[in-house]
């Protein structure tokens, strides 16, 4: 990306990266914002087109768990096209027990500095399917099948 595209689109990158940073419930519909109409936000469980459907995403994670916080660590550009890759922690609390989840996401600006895509890449399988009762232990054991010793 050259010099100029970059300090166009650093500000819009750290006003997204506060965004979820101090993100709450009273704060998602910030997004509005900071977004197209139409952006795409895809993470293991949802793929979704659109402002309000972003919005329920992020609504429903309110509602399921306790005290959600993202803290991203870094970042770094792509070679083009408008895209910062964010490397980033999500905690929260479920059942009185916290979680951890470490992921990074790719994130597509438009030439105006608005988010036309935001892709998650984190491990569902150990940071969720192996926390639950009867799955969980499934695949617990095909891991320690495959796993070197």
């Amino acid at each position: 990306m050259d010099d100029e595209k970059l300090l166009k689109l650093k500000k819009p990158l750290d006003d997204y990266i506060e965004y979820y940073e101090k993100l709450t419930p009273r704060s998602v519909a910030m997004i509005e914002k900071l977004a197209v109409p139409g952006v795409r936000f895809k993470d293991p469980f949802n793929d979704v087109m659109g402002v309000d459907a972003y919005q329920r995403v992020l609504q429903h994670m309110f509602e399921n768990v306790d005290n959600p916080k993202f803290r991203v660590s870094d970042y770094a550009w792509g070679r083009g096209a408008n895209i910062a890759y964010l490397r980033w922690t999500f905690t929260y609390m479920m059942k009185n027990r916290q979680y951890s989840v470490e992921g990074a996401s790719e994130v597509m600006f438009s030439d105006d500095g608005l988010v036309m895509s935001h892709i998650d890449y984190w491990d569902a399988a150990e940071n969720f399917y192996e926390h639950l009762p009867v799955l969980g232990a499934a695949i617990r054991f095909v891991k320690s099948k495959l796993k070197v010793e």
